[in-house]
């Protein structure tokens, strides 16, 4: 991204905190090579229509976002119709698994003094007796971003300053990924239909004959339906230190700007 001034690259890359700014954990690791989103470019073809997509699919992330952290903590919400499924998927999940969302951990920004980073926590949560990080996600799998991230909330929330500061009530232990989304599966074959961002994505689909699957124009699309599921990943140090290790090639990067702010 190229910046127009100094303040310019402070609001998009960070927060000032008590006095200090610090770069955003998720600017950060915008370092990190992402296949995905080369691909996705590519299929779009388009760069327009690609960042139109991307923006729409972001409004429909935090509408999710939203509606689970309200729905967690009993608050009242109205829950919009195109993200229904994957809200009542998370709904039914919730009954069995009873994740205890802290309500005064919900969206919390957190930073780290020792590595010089912040960035906002989805929730810190109780989940089969153990306190953590838990971080929300709209996507179609689990990626490795996703550990650094919360790898790195987990790092901040384990300094004392911090940890007096937020008034944390006991330590953190580990970490989760709750990954909610939704979508429509073909009556008459695996292929499933994504539709997010104004963009409709099949996948899973076997073309051919009926006997291995439906050609693209024979799918008949069921009705769309929520997906959530959690996974822990306990083992953080490793993560840790690529999170340190990818902020090092961010600030090399960045270093124009970043002696610029006074920040080196």
């Amino acid at each position: 991204m190229r910046y127009t001034d100094s303040d310019q690259f402070k609001t998009s890359s960070g927060y000032d905190i008590n006095g200090t700014w610090y770069p955003r954990v998720t600017k950060i690791l915008e370092i990190k090579s992402k296949p995905g989103l080369e691909q996705f470019l590519c299929e779009v073809g388009d760069f327009a229509r690609a960042e139109e997509i991307k923006n729409k699919s972001a409004a429909h992330g935090t509408q999710v976002h939203e509606s689970i952290q309200k729905l967690a903590v009993g608050a009242a919400h109205s829950v919009p119709e195109e993200v229904r499924p994957a809200v009542e998927a998370f709904r039914e999940f919730n009954r069995e698994r009873k994740i205890l969302f802290l309500p005064e951990f919900i969206e919390k920004q957190v930073w780290s003094s020792r590595f010089r980073y912040a960035g906002t926590v989805d929730a810190l949560a109780m989940v089969d007796g153990k306190f953590g990080v838990l971080d929300i996600k709209t996507s179609t799998g689990f990626f490795p971003e996703y550990n650094l991230q919360t790898a790195a909330y987990m790092s901040a929330l384990q300094e004392f300053d911090v940890k007096r500061t937020i008034q944390l009530p006991r330590d953190i232990q580990t970490r989760w990924i709750l990954r909610v989304d939704q979508l429509r599966q073909c009556r008459n074959c695996s292929a499933t239909l994504r539709e997010k961002g104004g963009r409709a994505k099949i996948r899973n689909g076997k073309n051919g004959t009926a006997r291995n699957g439906c050609v693209d124009e024979a799918h008949e699309w069921g009705d769309t339906r929520g997906i959530a599921e959690l996974r822990e990943f306990p083992y953080v140090q490793r993560d840790i230190k690529a999170f340190i290790a990818a902020k090092t090639l961010w600030e090399w990067e960045n270093d124009y700007w970043l002696r610029k702010i006074g920040y080196l």
